[in-house]
């Protein structure tokens, strides 16, 4: 009985981990699902946004206390403006997900609810840290030896 206690505690700590995807991965993920070149965003500047983002873990959650609003996932994407996380103020659920969608292994919801977002006027400057750390710049690296 203890160890099939010890089994489950195992497994269940093993699920409650988040997947960080490895440069490549992520690169490759993100070209099958249509976003390299969407709305005009290249796949390095995708890469570029989620390593500075969130730094490419899918479980990244990051508190605003000014909107007492929360960044969700991969691509730290806002509870105030694209999901529902049932305790923001004023939410508008752009995306209409719940904002746990955006916490899962499989990104295909998150990468979803990020072309909704670069489809607002804003397009990818609604993401500070593009803003910050990917505009203007040289990204090549980003994608350097990834086969995309």
């Amino acid at each position: 009985m203890k160890a099939l206690l010890t089994l489950g505690l195992l497994l269940l700590s093993v699920t409650a981990q988040a997947k960080v995807y490895e440069r490549c991965e992520f690169a490759r993920t993100l070209k099958r699902n249509g976003m390299a070149g969407y709305r005009g965003v290249s796949l390095a500047n995708w890469v570029c946004l989620a390593q500075h983002e969130s730094n490419y873990n899918t479980q990244a959650t990051n508190y605003n206390p000014g909107s007492r609003s929360t960044d969700y996932g991969i691509f730290q994407i806002n509870s105030r403006y694209w999901c529902n996380d049932g305790k923001t103020p004023r939410a508008v659920n752009g995306c209409r997900i719940p904002c746990s969608a955006l916490l899962k292994d499989d990104i295909t919801t998150a990468i979803q609810c990020a072309k909704r977002v670069v489809r607002d006027p804003q397009g990818i400057r609604a993401w500070v840290a593009w803003r910050k750390h990917c505009q203007k710049r040289n990204l090549s690296q980003y994608i350097r030896n990834c086969g995309v």
